[in-house]
C-alpha cells in the first residue's frame, strides 16, 4: 500500500490532479458550447503537458513511486480514451475515424492486460521511445480535433494525426507481444 508521503508526492498530485480534470474536460466538451469548448481545450493541453511535468519533476526530486509508475500511464490511457470517445460522440470524428480510435482502444486495453499479466510472472516491457511518440501523436492529434469546431480547416490535419497515432499505436503493439510472447508461450526459462 502507498505511504502518505507517496500519495501527496507533487508528481502524484499532478497526476492525480490529471485523472480528476478527465470527465471535467469531457463535460465540457459534451456541452457543445464554443467558449467551453475552448476553455476544454485549455485545461486538456495542461493535462497533456502535466504528463511530462510529473515525470520530470519526480525524476529531478527522486520522488519516483510504485504509486507514480501505476498511475501516469492510466492517467494517459483514460486521457485518450475519453476524448476518442467524446469525438466520436460528439462527430468530429467521422464514421471512417472510428477505426484509427477503435486501434488506438484496442490496443491500450490490451497492452495494458498484458503488462498486468506479465507483472504476476515479474516481467517488465519497457515503455520504447516509438510509445513516447506514439503518445505525444496522440494527445496532440486530440488537441487539434478538440479545434475543428472553431477552425474546420484544422480537420483534415486532425484526421491525418489521428490515423498516424493509430500507425503508432498498433506497431507498438506488435512491438510489446512479440517482445511478451516468449514469455506468454512458455518458451523462457
Amino acid at each position: 500500500m502507498a505511504n502518505a508521503s507517496q500519495i501527496t508526492s507533487i508528481p502524484n498530485l499532478i497526476t492525480i490532479a490529471r485523472i480528476v480534470a478527465i470527465p471535467v474536460i469531457a463535460w465540457l466538451v459534451i456541452m457543445a458550447d464554443p467558449g467551453l469548448r475552448l476553455f476544454a481545450l485549455v485545461l486538456y493541453v495542461l493535462a497533456a503537458a502535466s504528463d511530462w511535468v510529473d515525470g520530470y519533476l519526480a525524476r529531478k526530486w527522486n520522488q519516483t513511486s510504485p504509486l507514480g509508475r501505476m498511475l501516469d500511464p492510466i492517467a494517459d490511457k483514460l486521457l485518450v480514451g475519453v476524448m476518442l470517445v467524446v469525438l466520436a460522440y460528439d462527430h468530429t470524428l467521422s464514421a471512417l475515424d472510428l477505426i484509427p480510435a477503435c486501434t488506438i482502444l484496442f490496443r491500450e486495453i490490451f497492452i495494458s492486460g498484458l503488462r498486468e499479466f506479465l507483472g504476476n510472472t515479474k516481467v517488465v516491457l519497457p515503455v520504447s521511445m516509438l510509445a513516447k511518440w506514439k503518445t505525444t501523436t496522440q494527445l496532440i492529434a486530440i488537441a487539434i480535433l478538440l479545434l475543428v469546431p472553431a477552425m474546420p480547416v484544422l480537420d483534415v490535419i486532425g484526421t491525418a494525426l489521428i490515423w498516424l497515432a493509430a500507425v503508432l499505436t498498433l506497431w507498438t503493439g506488435i512491438q510489446y507481444f512479440r517482445a511478451s510472447w516468449p514469455h506468454l508461450s512458455g518458451d523462457t526459462p
